[in-house]
């Protein structure tokens, strides 16, 4: 862990009942005061900001720097959507729950009367870009999707990478362009390289792609075979280009990612369908991660057209100063303080009887707790 960054290690353990009540009251509040004062929209798009949402994870009393502030501030904040009639939703959630998405935007859709289809396509296609079309090593294990009774939406999702005891957060907004730069943001630990191939750079490589996959798959699997057997040491009487010194790190750094292994019926059904674009494509049944790095080898060593390599995460956020409103879990910066977060509770209760003006107030606040900084030796991995 380098000192002073939420670089969310994976956690066990729970939340004790205790603090669980107590943050779901404060979570039913602040949603309140926010949709009040920026409507649903406006709390989309905090949602979509990994920055704020790990702030809202400190405020809450959660672990400052773990996996947790993910899927409990998420799980929280969609048990209290459920119970509220705040105009907004969630579906999904960790493990299990988030293969019931579909299901539960259903329901949404017939509360909302919103076209659930387009929801439940977005939601698996999202899932496909940070699972096949962008490849770090993270395995994904947590989606939740927020929507609004307009219609906006916003997607939490994040994965895990237990040989290094890692997680990394995925947050996307309300777009309509799923293979370009899509991302709101990723928070975590920026890999020397990742397979990266919805980035700009990447559109020739896109473009190139939806033509190979247009041809006969065994001609594709003949050429990864051929590929693998270069790494090994085999070099056929007519080499498909110039051998180059680099081919066998680019190969080792491939199958660093996972198996090289081509889902023909995949490709079948991909060619079946003559898809049209990148999206279309990574919605194809049956293609995975294995098959698109396969795919992607021999777009680079035959047909010399390459993505990007560049690891699109963010930035590592660090909002640790919120901690200090009443404590965290792991008793870092301090233990949980009760009474001051039943006090805080009880304030802001308050606050929401009073009116704007009393509101405006409060807001001056701000101007003190943006200039304040937090004790560096404080700052400690949970």
């Amino acid at each position: 862990m380098r000192r002073g960054i939420a670089e969310l290690p994976l956690h066990g353990g729970h939340v004790p009942p205790w603090l669980a009540l107590r943050m779901k009251r404060l979570s039913k509040l602040l949603l309140r005061l926010l949709i009040d004062e920026y409507g649903t929209e406006g709390l989309l798009e905090r949602l979509a900001d990994p920055i704020w949402f790990q702030a809202l994870n400190n405020l809450i009393g959660m672990d400052w720097d773990s996996s947790g502030s993910t899927t409990v501030t998420a799980g929280i904040l969609k048990e209290v959507l459920s119970e509220e009639d705040f105009g907004v939703r969630a579906a999904g959630g960790k493990g299990a729950r988030s293969r019931r998405t579909p299901e539960e935007l259903r329901q949404i859709g017939k509360i909302y009367e919103l076209d659930v289809e387009k929801y439940i396509k977005t939601s698996k296609l999202v899932a496909k870009v940070d699972t096949v079309a962008l490849q770090t090593g993270y395995q994904l294990y947590h989606h939740v999707f927020f929507v609004d009774r307009e219609g906006r939406w916003a997607i939490v999702q994040q994965g895990m990478k237990p040989d290094i005891k890692m997680a990394r957060r995925y947050h996307w907004f309300d777009t309509n362009t799923f293979t370009m730069d899509p991302h709101k943001g990723i928070i975590g630990i920026k890999m020397n390289y990742a397979l990266n191939t919805i980035s700009r750079e990447a559109k020739e490589y896109q473009k190139t792609l939806l033509d190979v996959v247009s041809e006969d798959p065994r001609k594709i699997e003949r050429e990864v075979e051929t590929l693998k057997a270069v790494e090994e040491g085999y070099r056929p009487l007519v080499y498909y280009k110039p051998w180059d010194a680099d081919e066998i790190p680019l190969l080792r750094r491939y199958k660093s990612l996972g198996k090289l292994e081509l889902n023909r019926k995949a490709l079948e059904i991909a060619r079946e369908l003559s898809v049209s674009n990148y999206d279309e494509l990574l919605l194809v049944k049956g293609l995975g991660p294995s098959t698109l790095r396969a795919l992607s080898l021999v777009l680079e060593l035959v047909y010399d057209v390459h993505p990007s390599w560049k690891d699109p995460v963010t930035h590592p956020p660090d909002p640790f100063k919120f901690a200090y409103a009443v404590g965290g879990k792991d008793r870092v910066p301090f233990p949980i303080e009760r009474r001051t977060y039943d006090e805080l509770n009880s304030f802001l209760e308050l606050l929401l009887e009073k009116g704007k003006r009393e509101r405006d107030l409060v807001k001056q606040v701000t101007r003190i707790s943006k200039r304040w900084r937090f004790p560096e030796e404080e700052k400690r991995a949970t």
